[in-house]
């Protein structure tokens, strides 16, 4: 895996535990020398995140719409700032210079972001993998909720399934790396129901 599109909040949030989580995936990604592509912003969760991984020497992609980098929310300091038009072409963007997907703490742009890319993955419109790091339980309730949607049939238990899920970055990256290195995930439209 060489970048890692990581989706997460453009603020803190209540927990100052989610900012320590977001340094260290920062951190060790650099470490990796696995490059960061994510929004582009410079606080919050986004800016913990780029920080961290600038100062450990890191590759940071961010990319970011123009009325938002008018707004002058734009992180100066990243290694490559990719100016584009729409929300839509940011994505879009994020998914082509990215090998995997991970969804950090955050709101509705978070769970927006991750569950598009992984709708794409169902669709058969990209192979890359997508998880979600669920440090201290923070995404527990939610996959949760999709344990009942799967179970209600209105998501094929192998779509859920082959989301990679850890409490940990190590844990989430070598998932991640099973998924890129060919372990099984569900054909165009399956169910294994």
């Amino acid at each position: 895996m060489r970048r890692l599109a990581v989706f997460l909040a453009s603020s803190n949030g209540l927990d100052p535990a989610h900012a320590a989580v977001a340094a260290s995936v920062g951190t060790e990604l650099a470490r990796r020398g696995i490059g960061l592509v994510y929004g582009g912003g410079r606080r919050g969760l986004m800016g913990v995140v780029a920080d961290s991984a600038l100062k450990a020497g890191g590759e940071v992609i961010g990319v970011m719409p123009r009325g938002m980098v008018e707004r002058e929310w734009a992180h100066e300091g990243v290694t490559e700032l990719v100016i584009c038009d729409s929300m839509h072409e940011r994505k879009a963007i994020m998914a082509e210079r990215a090998d995997a997907f991970v969804a950090l703490p955050g709101g509705l742009g978070t769970l927006e972001e991750i569950f598009e890319v992984w709708s794409w993955r169902q669709l058969g419109f990209h192979g890359k993998p997508v998880g979600f790091l669920d440090a201290g339980g923070f995404w527990t309730p939610l996959l949760g909720a999709l344990r009942g949607i799967a179970d209600s049939g209105f998501l094929p238990v192998s779509t859920l399934d082959d989301l990679a899920v850890a409490p940990d970055l190590p844990g989430l990256l070598e998932a991640l790396e099973g998924r890129l290195a060919g372990v099984p995930r569900p054909a165009h439209g399956e169910d294994l129901r």
